[in-house]
């Protein structure tokens, strides 16, 4: 019950205050008509009645103070402290006093709320000198009175830290437990890709051992080379059903959108320098050789990228020229553009170069981007031309 108490007065702040500090105000308003029976004969209804209202709204305006606990208590005790010397006698807004105590030992730490807690009582102690009548035992109720709504705040206070740290940590719960549901399935597709590479050898080793058979048995024992030929059908129907199986596992987040288009190759490079931002003139050198599609992938980026930073950091009229040359026993694919080139202003956030990288190291190649002497710059990347499958 005190969580939602709690949980409604931070929603509604406002009225949380209006119902804090209302009450009092309420009740010293209904007095006001009484205390105005109480003027001294000879003296001025309507001042003596100004006088008291005024006074009670210095005592009740600080307690709008909410997040400022501890200079609430501190006017409203100064106040108190002021009536006191003034010898103005208590009044029923000194409940102010003990409305402000409360909020101390509620918000603020515990010495903060026993020097308050002192405050009060020395109040108590000086209210009752003005009283001819004082004695020991209407100090001790006044005492338990204040030392009642000190505990209540301490103890408001105490709850209120338990709730904060039973809600840290059921956060601090759900967060791991998050962690670690994704380092299960992290785990898990790690698992996965392992059992497929070894699904995918096991199978691929069994269809070249059957059709090395089937190879050698297709001049003396035809049946024995089609029993072969069945057998590798049948392996590789079953690989590829595992294969579909466990990638259908891994892969994540795809929906009806998915682009099943082929990835672009060494045919769609004219059309990428023809379509690219950057005027580019594309020029192929050397005997074309077919090469396999994720090599023919790895050019089509390269080039991609490179002509995406010359748009980037070229400068306005920056052109671009992109060489392919087929070398025999390796492919140069060269980018350059006439932009700012060293005058650049650095990129932040890219993993461009990055990815040219590891695309070019999986084919055992090496890229290299950098400033071209008098201007522009230049991406220069080499591979070894394998064989298409």
């Amino acid at each position: 019950m005190f969580g939602r108490v709690r949980a409604w007065s931070t929603r509604h702040a406002k009225l949380a205050g209006v119902l804090r500090v209302g009450p009092l105000g309420v009740l010293c308003a209904l007095l006001a008509v009484p205390y105005a029976a109480t003027t001294p004969p000879g003296g001025d209804v309507l001042l003596h009645v100004a006088g008291y209202l005024g006074l009670a709204a210095a005592l009740i305006a600080p307690l709008w103070w909410r997040d400022r606990p501890l200079v609430s208590f501190a006017v409203v005790s100064l106040v108190s402290f002021g009536q006191w010397l003034a010898e103005v006698d208590l009044q029923p807004a000194n409940l102010a006093v003990l409305v402000a105590l409360w909020a101390v030992a509620y918000q603020c730490s515990f010495r903060w709320a026993l020097a308050a807690c002192l405050v009060a009582e020395l109040g108590v102690f000086l209210a009752l000198l003005n009283w001819e009548i004082a004695t020991f035992g209407m100090f001790f109720s006044g005492s338990i009175f204040v030392v009642t709504i000190w505990l209540t705040g301490l103890y408001a206070n105490t709850r209120r830290r338990y709730l904060e740290g039973l809600e840290e940590r059921a956060e601090r719960a759900e967060r791991e437990r998050d962690q670690q549901a994704r380092m299960a399935a992290a785990a898990e597709r790690a698992r996965i890709a392992r059992e497929l590479h070894d699904v995918v050898a096991h199978n691929v080793s069994v269809m070249v051992v059957q059709a090395d058979g089937a190879g050698y048995a297709m001049d003396s024992d035809m049946e024995q080379a089609r029993l072969a030929v069945r057998n590798i059908s049948r392996t590789g129907r079953a690989a590829l059903a595992e294969m579909r199986r466990m990638v259908g596992v891994l892969r994540e987040n795809e929906d009806d959108g998915t682009d099943y288009t082929p990835q672009p190759g060494l045919g769609q490079l004219e059309d990428l320098v023809r379509g690219s931002a950057v005027p580019a003139s594309l020029r192929v050198g050397g005997a074309p050789a077919e090469l396999p599609e994720g090599q023919q992938l790895t050019v089509y980026r390269i080039v991609q990228e490179a002509l995406t930073n010359a748009l980037k950091h070229g400068g306005p009229g920056v052109e671009a020229a992109v060489e392919i040359d087929y070398l025999g026993s390796e492919l140069v694919v060269r980018v350059t553009d006439n932009g700012r080139g060293a005058a650049a202003p650095p990129g932040s956030g890219g993993h461009g170069l990055i990815g040219m990288r590891e695309r070019v190291g999986m084919y055992g190649g090496a890229v290299s981007a950098a400033p071209r002497q008098g201007g522009g710059f230049e991406v220069l990347a080499r591979l070894p031309m394998a064989k298409a499958a």
